[in-house]
């Protein structure tokens, strides 16, 4: 079998800049050719990145490329990967992969049919940080996990983001927008979940964009934008999960978690790296010594200085499992389960109910440095 195989991006928004400039950091990828209903946009990135600009219907029928990942927007994210699958590509998706259990159900049905993989962002628990969190629950450093609490709150997107509209529809909101980094770090670091409950509003009928070149104009709100939610884990852990883009400040930490033995304080696992700190049972704060994990090393420069972005790790492990016959870490069944606990929470604030999962799934393997640095190009 091939030792790289060949990419093709279908959607040529804000978010596929990241997956062009990072893919070189990663062995078994090669980033081969882009598509998007606008053609200017397409040619615009290859141009850029040294791609080949075509059609839709010219990548899915293209012999060169192996995996389409798809970066379209929410609401057609089954439709493309739907296409995709049928014409024999391996499938990578920007989250969330699709909006109901059903629809990742059929793409499950259609993947397995053709001996052909499935994948979905978010991978941001494969960083350093996140996977330094799995290590102290793995290893037994705070025992087992009992309950936690997530935060994930700010004042939304029409601040920053050009064209803010779709965050506040159906299909997205603050759980199935930026859930997902959350979701899919506690699956990783505690496992599965049995059942959710949740309350929910929508405080603001109507947003104002204040980013340009839209200032000014007003956008409709028509999904929840504050959640409060309940996560039962299959493990019996019960963490509560708030989420807001109705909130201008607050002071709780991203994630913490805790154990029997010891509290775990997780940074924001929209990110790769950050601080991870833990206690041991009533002892202080514990500032943890330098982890030499590879996806933790400050790689981009942002506005609070230097970060780790390693966005593409999860589509390199994904095509290296491939070659290699193993699970990926970024898997189908995972991201359904995350899709399905999402859906549950929406779906709750809705009816006032539980909501019991059908869905489950196996704890992703841990990536551990040397696991880390198999995966990059060069080593670090």
């Amino acid at each position: 079998m091939a030792k790289t195989l060949g990419v093709g991006v279908i959607g040529c928004g804000n978010i596929s800049t990241a997956y062009f400039t990072l893919a070189p950091l990663f062995r078994g990828i090669e980033m081969r050719a882009c598509a998007d209903i606008n053609m200017d946009a397409a040619r615009a990135r290859a141009k850029e990145f040294g791609l080949r600009a075509e059609t839709v219907e010219e990548l899915l029928g293209d012999d060169a490329v192996d995996i389409v990942v798809n970066l379209t927007v929410p609401a057609v994210h089954y439709e493309v990967s739907r296409q995709a699958l049928d014409a024999g590509k391996h499938v990578y998706s920007e989250k969330p992969f699709v909006l109901s259990v059903k629809e990742g159900l059929d793409l499950k049905k259609r993947a397995e049919r053709k001996k052909l993989r499935v994948g979905s962002a978010p991978d941001t628990f494969l960083g350093g940080a996140h996977q330094l969190a799995r290590h102290l629950i793995d290893s037994g450093k705070v025992g087992r996990i009992t309950s936690g609490t997530c935060y994930v709150m700010s004042h939304g997107m029409e601040h920053w983001h050009p064209n803010p509209d779709f965050f506040f529809q159906p299909g997205a909101g603050p759980v199935l927008d930026v859930g997902p980094y959350y979701v899919s770090d506690l699956i990783q670091l505690i496992g599965p979940v049995s059942r959710v409950a949740a309350i929910s509003s929508i405080p603001a009928k109507e947003r104002t964009i204040t980013s340009k070149p839209r200032a000014g104009e007003k956008i409709p709100v028509n999904t929840p934008t504050t959640i409060h939610a309940v996560l039962e884990f299959v493990d019996g852990a019960v963490v509560t999960l708030n989420a807001s883009w109705d909130v201008w400040k607050h002071g709780h930490a991203p994630i913490e978690l805790y154990g029997e033995e010891g509290t775990i304080f997780v940074p924001d696992p929209n990110f790769f790296g950050g601080e991870v700190r833990y206690t041991k049972r009533g002892d202080a704060v514990k500032k943890l010594p330098k982890w030499d994990h590879p996806l933790a090393v400050p790689n981009q420069k942002h506005a609070t200085g230097m970060m780790a972005n390693y966005r593409t790790a999860g589509l390199a492990d994904m095509a290296l499992a491939i070659m290699e016959g193993r699970p990926h870490r970024c898997s189908m069944e995972a991201a359904l389960h995350a899709i399905e606990v999402m859906t549950g929470v929406l779906k709750s604030g809705e009816t006032g109910r539980f909501v019991a999962m059908q869905t489950t799934c196996e704890r992703p393997a841990a990536l551990g440095i040397r696991e880390a640095k198999a995966l990059l190009a060069r080593k670090r």
